[in-house]
């Protein structure tokens, strides 16, 4: 069979509802590595955390992490990076915004947070990878791959509307889950990783294969020749998207079923 690329999301996508992966799909990511297809694993989580999750898979991988911002080879080496620029970060943590939303930077080594937040341990408890409460005024702004604001979805609406008052288009905003304002270099998406990363394997979109459930996978949707949009995922991004198809839930590894589909895929003889 002709190779393909294979992308897709962690939170909501792959991963099942306690934020870990399901014997099956493991079973089914390793059976196509076997056939010789390519994988990704794109998220706006840091390389780090991705990262075990690729371990767990026991596979080899491509990561587009931190929504797009670094793009890694299966033995770690950078392929790209582009970092929000380091007077902008500045500028972002000056902003006025609600008291209750966290603010959040990502290094490339480190999780920078502004005031403990428990809640946020839960999704990262499978992989180790956590933050650290940094006195964030004190930060230079560089080698900052996104600035993360976590909260109230109408303060965070709020914080967006006056962050694209004052910033234009240097920015790319999105959200990866209703809480989680994702902020990036202008440019910087999941789809433009992807569309460097197309490029570097010789594979045409149209044998890529993309699934994501929120807003920071429209454009990697949108590119993919085969976009695939999970249950319960953002309502918006169906309009986004609208050639991507509807498939199953996250937590009845909906992924995992449709590949099998896609590619016949009986994983118990692989």
């Amino acid at each position: 069979m002709t190779a393909h690329l294979i992308v897709t999301d962690l939170d909501n996508t792959l991963l099942n509802a306690e934020h870990a992966l399901d014997p099956l799909t493991i079973e089914t990511f390793q059976a196509l590595a076997t056939r010789g297809h390519h994988l990704a694993l794109a998220s706006g989580r840091h390389f780090r955390d991705i990262a075990e999750f690729r371990r767990r898979l026991g596979v080899e991988a491509y990561i587009l992490s931190t929504n797009g911002a670094h793009l890694y080879a299966p033995d770690d080496s950078l392929i790209a990076e582009q970092w929000v620029p380091a007077e902008l970060v500045r500028e972002l943590i000056r902003l006025p915004r609600d008291g209750e939303i966290r603010l959040n930077l990502y290094t490339g080594d480190d999780w920078l947070i502004d005031a403990p937040a428990p809640g946020l341990l839960a999704l990262h408890q499978h992989t180790g990878f956590g933050y650290q409460v940094a006195d964030l005024e004190a930060h230079d702004g560089s080698g900052v791959g996104k600035v993360l604001c976590i909260g109230d979805a109408k303060a965070l609406a709020a914080l967006e509307a006056s962050i694209r008052d004052s910033f234009g288009t240097r920015l790319h905003l999105t959200y990866s889950m209703a809480n989680s304002l994702e902020i990036m270099a202008e440019g910087v998406n999941k789809g433009a990783a992807l569309d460097r990363l197309l490029a570097r394997l010789d594979i045409p979109a149209s044998r890529c294969l993309a699934f994501g459930d929120n807003l920071n996978d429209a454009e990697m949707l949108a590119l993919a020749g085969h976009g695939f949009i999970m249950a319960g995922a953002h309502p918006d991004l169906a309009l986004r998207v609208p050639q991507a198809e509807r498939i199953g839930h996250h937590h009845q590894h909906g992924v995992a079923e449709r590949l099998r589909d896609y590619f016949a895929l009986d994983v118990a003889s692989a």
